[in-house]
């Protein structure tokens, strides 16, 4: 499978037209449905469902969709970092979820960008879980995840700061009033919790290993929805001091016994980085040694 015909592909599973795709592409019709035609032929598979006005993909066209956001994003991070002149130029991938370290990685790369003005940063938000799978796969150069990591598997480096975990409450609930939060507290409280794995273990550890009093009525991915649904009343969040702003309806009280998660930047051991990315690495352990 050629990339331009992936990117053709790609085109049409965006515009849902063929008329449409082939004029942005500067194609004819004709030649972009034979493109299309015979990537069909080559994979075996029906990527559309072609109908009178609008095409839909099929499951085989959704998933070859989904991989192709990744195969072409890869394909453009490889390109950008091998065309490097005198200067330092290239792409820089970050995946993390929400934390108050971001902003030690903002200075880090503040300092980057002061030395080699021309990278240029790409940014994806999204729970470790997401971050490593995106990370195995070569999109991201690096991640930023609660710890433990596995060491088989990436290089990481410790950063000095932790997050502390409490319960964002609405102010008007009767636990708005304590400047605490006990596992007792928690028992037939409906609760939002975070998606990721590690979290799980963590709270399960802190809850004494058992958290079947849990009354979890939705999980999230990033706070900020979650905490609509805290304004709305319908429960709280579990969630790491200092994601959002403070609010008038919201309140975020801090659980004890006191439970922090330590965060790393971590990248594959397979995984050779590219010039711009150990520059990133150099700052990194430069401001972490300091």
């Amino acid at each position: 499978m050629e990339f331009r015909v992936l990117s053709y592909f790609m085109a049409v599973a965006r515009e849902k037209n063929i008329s449409k795709a082939a004029k942005s592409l500067h194609l004819s019709q004709p030649t972009l449905s034979k493109q299309l035609k015979g990537l069909e032929n080559e994979l075996g598979v029906v990527l559309f469902e072609r109908g009178n006005r609008e095409i839909k993909l099929t499951d085989d066209g959704i998933f070859l969709y989904n991989q192709g956001k990744n195969i072409l994003s890869l394909v453009d991070k490889t390109t950008s970092n091998l065309k490097q002149g005198k200067e330092l130029t290239g792409d820089l991938y970050i995946g993390a979820g929400e934390t108050r370290v971001m902003k030690l990685i903002a200075h880090t790369l503040k300092k980057l960008l002061q030395n080699h003005p021309a990278i240029k940063l790409h940014f994806y938000s999204g729970n470790a879980d997401d971050v490593m799978d995106k990370l195995n796969n070569g999109v991201l150069d690096f991640g930023i995840v609660i710890n433990p990591t596995d060491k088989r598997l990436y290089h990481s480096i410790v950063l000095p700061e932790k997050d502390r975990w409490g319960l964002l409450i609405h102010k008007h609930h009767a636990l708005s009033q304590k400047k605490k939060i006990l596992s007792d507290d928690l028992i037939d409280h409906p609760l939002f919790v975070s998606r990721q794995s590690l979290v799980d273990d963590q709270i399960t550890e802190w809850l004494g290993g058992n958290n079947d009093y849990l009354s979890i009525v939705g999980n999230y991915n990033l706070l900020y929805n979650a905490s609509l649904m805290v304004e709305a009343e319908i429960g709280s969040a579990l969630c790491l001091e200092g994601i959002l702003q403070d609010s008038s309806t919201l309140k975020f009280i801090p659980l004890y016994p006191n439970l922090y998660s330590s965060l790393s930047v971590i990248w594959k051991k397979d995984h050779p980085l590219s010039s711009v990315a150990q520059s990133f690495l150099e700052e990194l352990k430069n401001r972490n040694d300091s």
